[in-house]
């Protein structure tokens, strides 16, 4: 299938504030890995994320809001990332064909909801903060933003969200329901998700290293990200620019468990033969996989046995996990990986699997350690969340 137009990114995560820089960061090794600075918490000494060093007060600032602003983190990064993606599409009249939203969080605004929960019954003036608290609010501020006023949703699929949303948003398109989708998602770092890691005890103490028989857990982050998606119709009545395309998506569930996978991968195994059949591709014509790799023990051992029932261990493509550079940005993962898999299709690199030493004991599974330069055709994406929200994308050159 030829799939849905790509016109458009943006981005902001812990290894650059736009597409340019993150890619300069890809290509270079540069980790967005460190303390907490933020966030005032007693685990700011023990544990490392991908924390984007601004403050909120300077993303305000860009943004150009007023002082009296209830924006919580999460919607000021989703807000900056889609006016990046809108400006990258060359779009100048938002409502001029039938355009919608599809944008991603799990975070919501609880970075407000916990700066103020205590002053809520005492200060009716913190009300407003507390009303951001759903994602529902980060969506409807994001489109303000844009101006857009056409259809508005909001996807929790866990760290499967984003993929959720590029998968909508690609078939309002393909049944003509929609011309023009902006889909990714969102996430800021929290107290709450912190704390609610460190009780899972999934977290790393150090850096996180996917795929490594040492692995620990993984590092936390946060980002936004967000994709253009545009009819054929609108490419060629303005004669766009298409930077690669949605040809596949499929998702699954493991019903397995509340937070671990199946051990057997059945979900994940399951997303991608539904993404192989939409794409109407065979595993064999993946140049590169950009793996979910969270460097959990469960996660690693399931997405890798569900890769090798897809491939085979002896026919797996290059692959390799980004996450060492951001950290798992929870909801916007598979945004922010989506901007890369398109990044390694432009570009035609595979990007390194950072931090990787010892190959795991279960399969023959080595990833990509080092940048390499190869024809990349399609990339296929893994995003797998808690609940057992199994979600898969191919992207593939125009």
């Amino acid at each position: 299938m030829k799939g849905v137009a790509i016109t458009g990114m943006g981005i902001i995560s812990a290894i650059g504030n736009s597409v340019e820089e993150n890619y300069v960061s890809l290509v270079n090794n540069k980790m967005g890995i460190s303390e907490i600075e933020n966030i005032s918490t007693i685990h700011a000494a023990v544990i490392k994320v991908g924390e984007i060093k601004k403050s909120n007060q300077v993303l305000a600032k860009e943004l150009h809001l007023t002082e009296d602003n209830n924006f919580s983190r999460t919607a000021m990064l989703g807000a900056i990332a889609a006016k990046q993606a809108i400006q990258n599409a060359g779009i100048t009249s938002i409502n001029e064909y039938k355009t919608g939203l599809i944008s991603a969080t799990s975070v919501g605004g609880m970075d407000m909801t916990e700066r103020y929960y205590y002053d809520y019954f005492e200060k009716p003036e913190t009300v407003k903060y507390i009303s951001c608290h759903d994602g529902g609010d980060i969506s409807n501020k994001i489109a303000d933003e844009l101006g857009l006023i056409g259809m508005v949703t909001t996807i929790s699929t866990a760290c499967s969200s984003a993929a959720n949303a590029i998968m909508f948003g690609a078939r309002l398109i393909q049944s003509g329901k929609l011309d023009r989708v902006i889909v990714g998602g969102t996430d800021a770092l929290s107290k709450f998700t912190i704390n609610g890691f460190k009780t899972l005890m999934i977290l790393s103490d150090g850096y996180n290293k996917p795929f490594d028989n040492e692995r620990k857990g993984l590092n936390l982050g946060e980002a936004a990200a967000y994709l253009v998606l545009e009819s054929d119709a609108i490419v060629a009545k303005e004669n766009k620019k298409v930077l690669a395309r949605v040809t596949g998506y499929g998702n699954a569930n493991d019903a397995f468990h509340q937070t671990a996978s199946s051990e057997n991968g059945d979900g994940a195994f399951l997303a991608m033969e539904k993404a192989f059949q939409v794409a109407n591709l065979k595993p064999e014509q993946i140049d590169y996989i950009n793996v979910h790799g969270t460097a959990t023990p469960n996660n690693d051992l399931s997405e890798g046995r569900a890769i090798v029932r897809v491939f085979g261990e002896k026919n797996i493509p290059d692959f390799s996990s980004t996450k060492p550079f951001t950290g798992h940005t929870l909801a916007a993962a598979a945004a922010i990986e989506a901007v890369y898999s398109v990044l390694a299709i432009q570009h035609n690199v595979v990007f390194p699997n950072l931090n990787f030493k010892t190959p795991m004991e279960e399969f023959n599974m080595i990833p990509q350690t080092k940048l390499i330069h190869k024809n990349i055709d399609h990339v296929l994406s893994n995003s797998f969340g808690f609940g057992g929200n199994c979600s898969t994308l191919i992207f593939s050159r125009n």
